[in-house]
């Protein structure tokens, strides 16, 4: 079964940035092309359960099980050693992708408090946007009374996009909220 985003996007959003942007072919309209979610923490070199906890809760999150990051090198001050478990990854592609955004932009960032949108600026010039949530709480799957640490989430969204101008478009037109141009 086709994610409802991808058969929106598809039906809806390739015919109007085709125009938008001026591309001649279908083909070059940017698309989606991964989402990269991630969570790492300090608190994960004490205490090892709080890397379970964050693994548990990406998974439920996401709908794919996480790949455990380790520190790639020994930092002495932080008391950190190479090899040690620090956080969790998740990349999402295809199905998972779709669905994955259609909650994101439907479901989860409605519930943050006080949003605005978030930032043009955040766009790294290929095409990619990166952003973060400071509390795993804004999607559903998680339950108050299940949480023993807030913490939040690094997610970055890949587009096929050339610029960042086209990217932005791709974005805007899938509904993710982008803050207000001032004028």
């Amino acid at each position: 079964m086709i994610p409802r985003l991808k058969e929106r996007y598809l039906k809806e959003i390739v015919p109007v940035l085709k125009e938008e942007l001026g591309y001649k072919n279908s083909m070059q309209v940017p698309k989606l092309v991964k989402i990269v979610v991630n969570c790492s923490t300090k608190d994960a070199i004490a205490d090892k359960k709080i890397l379970d906890n964050i693994m548990e809760e990406m998974a439920i999150i996401t709908g794919r099980k996480p790949a455990m990051t380790k520190a790639r090198k020994s930092i002495s001050a932080f008391k950190l050693r190479k090899g040690v478990p620090l956080g969790a990854r998740v990349t999402l592609r295809r199905s998972y992708m779709y669905e994955f955004f259609d909650r994101l932009v439907n479901v989860a960032i409605p519930r943050i408090r006080d949003f605005q949108g978030f930032p043009r600026t955040s766009f790294d010039g290929r095409g990619g946007y990166s952003f973060g949530v400071q509390e795993q709480v804004i999607f559903p799957e998680i339950s108050y009374e299940k949480i023993k640490t807030t913490h939040g989430f690094d997610i970055t969204i890949l587009t096929s996009a050339k610029s960042d101008r086209d990217a932005e478009a791709l974005l805007e037109k899938m509904g993710f909220p982008l803050k207000k141009e001032r004028k």
